[in-house]
């Protein structure tokens, strides 16, 4: 079954439409953001014009943190309570939306029950009504903007943990204007960039049949390689960023995961990585990415060859003085993880997990900290979680 109810507008006006928006809630709205940047960048002063047109009361939930807290969490929660909020609504990147989805599952519980216990560690399903939440997205690559996840981290537990709400807890609408992302800095453009390709690949690499999804799939990454390529030479070129931020949207809201049973492993090692460095997300992922692939690369290798062709366009053939020599399947599939690790390198991404402060002595911590799933071609254990660790050193 797939079900989307989130509404997107997208474009250079796109933050017209919510004056329209704003007129299905009641008056009182919570507006969450990040360090302070879009003030700078004028996009708040943009919001409360509008949010003032329409009449309503605003307050704020500001210094949301790249990796929210459970202590941020609480306090968010409290805001939204003490003040009868009506809607939620998100400006800033992923992990203002995964906070305010947080928040917003949360407001209704009975005031005995932990949120982080209940939905993160328990995994539970939402248990009251969630407050709506609207999104007007500044930083790309999680594709929170149109999908049910959360992710919060308890500092105090060492643990960075992600949950995928149903569909009550999708964004009502989301504003994309791809100029949003252009004061974004450099770093986490980049970051934001890998973190898009690494969801799709957890979800692109699994199950063996002829899959719709992955050809979808295969056609987002080809998009973001060409893009990305673009952006890194000129982070103004519109067309460009339009492109990742499309990508980024459609990459995990959901479509593409049909028909599969989806890896996330790279994504349960990444976060127990930011959890002991507080590291931003997508260079924890890009840290791990080729290790992790060439581990698995044994076990799916028709997979690799077919990725290693279709989206970086490796040929089975090479010339020889001899002729021409028809390459092995383990070649051709290895040869599209080192154009993958190049195009990482010219993008400027985080290749080895020392580069985030990792050490020997944080591994146990990290494995402790890592979710073992069984969807992708080889269910880690423990021990192979080191040897990742080391060879990503």
């Amino acid at each position: 079954m797939y079900y989307n109810p989130t509404k997107l507008y997208f474009g250079k006006d796109a933050l017209s439409n919510l004056k329209t928006e704003l007129n299905n809630y009641g008056k009182n709205v919570l507006l969450m953001y990040g360090g302070g940047s879009i003030k700078k960048n004028g996009i708040y002063d943009a919001v409360i014009q509008i949010l003032k047109e329409c009449n309503k009361n605003i307050f704020e939930d500001a210094g949301i943190m790249s990796n929210p807290t459970t202590s941020k969490l609480y306090e968010g929660i409290k805001i939204a309570r003490d003040n009868k909020i009506d809607l939620i609504l998100a400006v800033g990147g992923g992990s203002v939306i995964d906070y305010a989805k947080g928040v917003s599952a949360s407001v209704n519980l009975d005031s005995s029950v932990d949120p982080w216990e209940e939905y993160y560690v328990k995994q539970n399903e939402c248990m009251v009504k969630p407050i709506p939440v609207g999104t007007v997205l500044t930083m790309v690559g999680t594709g929170s903007e149109m999908n049910g996840g959360s992710v919060i981290t308890n500092v105090d537990a060492n643990l960075k943990i992600g949950k995928v709400f149903g569909a009550e807890l999708f964004p009502k609408f989301t504003i994309l204007n791809p100029e949003y992302t252009f004061s974004v800095p450099r770093y986490q453009m980049v970051a934001g960039i890998f973190d898009i390709m690494s969801h799709i690949m957890e979800q692109y690499f699994s199950d063996e049949d002829d899959n719709t999804s992955d050809y979808i799939m295969e056609g987002l990454m080809r998009s973001l390689i060409t893009s990305s390529k673009i952006a890194v030479k000129n982070e103004l070129d519109y067309d460009a960023r339009s492109n990742i931020m499309w990508t980024a949207t459609w990459a995990l809201n959901t479509l593409v995961a049909k028909g599969k049973s989806t890896d996330w492993e790279v994504h349960m090692i990444g976060q127990a990585i930011g959890a002991v460095t507080n590291a931003t997300h997508g260079m924890t992922l890009s840290a791990i990415s080729i290790p992790y692939y060439c581990y698995i690369m044994p076990y799916a290798l028709p997979k690799f060859k077919r990725f290693a062709m279709n989206v970086w366009n490796v040929s089975p053939f090479e010339k020889t003085d001899d002729g021409v020599y028809k390459k092995t399947d383990k070649e051709i599939a290895q040869e599209g993880i080192i154009m993958m690790s190049d195009w990482m390198k010219e993008l400027g991404l985080v290749m080895h997990i020392a580069e985030l402060g990792v050490n020997e002595d944080m591994f146990g911590k990290i494995v402790e900290g890592t979710f073992l799933l069984d969807g992708g071609y080889k269910t880690l254990t423990p021990e192979e979680v080191i040897k990742i660790l080391k060879a990503s050193m």
